[in-house]
């Protein structure tokens, strides 16, 4: 398997796959009351099976190129991920998300993880627009967008119901051409 390296902490970007269905499953239980707060992927994953179905679909999702799931690992122990929930090539489009358990917040390991995912997106497949769709809540969530250099288009006001109740989500995005420009300004920053 290979890994991507996210700094000098430990931290990497590798492939989640059903046969870590296990192993996804632990994470998940030491983060679920947590990742819970503000998406439906702790409900989701509530045992192996629902696990292996989850990596599943998005090995099938690799397979028919729209979307993908890396776990984020620091020091060989999977912590989070992050994901393109849909992508659709032939329109130029992706909506990334991510999750963290608790022990691994503040560390800046999801923007460093969604930073190699819209690079690859951008880059490699030709997307023209990343988006993140966001629970109007999740302050920390926003605060990533924010960092990736994303503009907030709107808001779609108690769109998403979720245990119970109605929420709003605000729908972020990012332009090719403004990644390139961000990432050459950087660049130009740290040369």
């Amino acid at each position: 398997m290979y890994a991507i390296p996210l700094g000098d902490d430990g931290a990497e970007l590798c492939p989640l796959e059903p046969w870590q269905a296990e192993e996804f499953l632990a994470h998940m239980d030491r983060g679920r009351e947590f990742i819970g707060q503000h998406i439906a992927l702790a409900d989701v994953v509530a045992d192996l099976e629902t696990s292996r179905a989850f990596l599943r679909s998005y090995a099938e999702k690799a397979a028919s190129d729209s979307g993908r799931i890396y776990g984020i690992r620091v020091d060989g122990k999977l912590v989070g991920g992050v994901l393109f929930r849909t992508m659709d090539v032939a329109q130029g489009t992706a909506e990334a998300g991510c999750w963290l358990e608790p022990a691994a917040v503040g560390k800046g390991l999801i923007t460093r993880a969604v930073g190699v995912l819209i690079d690859w997106a951008v880059e490699e497949r030709g997307i023209h627009r990343v988006e993140w769709q966001v629970a109007a809540a999740n302050q920390s969530s926003i605060a990533v967008a924010r960092r990736l250099g994303m503009t907030k288009d709107g808001v779609l006001r108690e769109s998403f119901l979720y245990r119970g109740k109605r929420r709003d989500i605000e729908i972020w995005s990012v332009l090719a051409p403004e990644w390139r420009a961000r990432r050459r300004d950087a660049q130009v920053r740290t040369a």
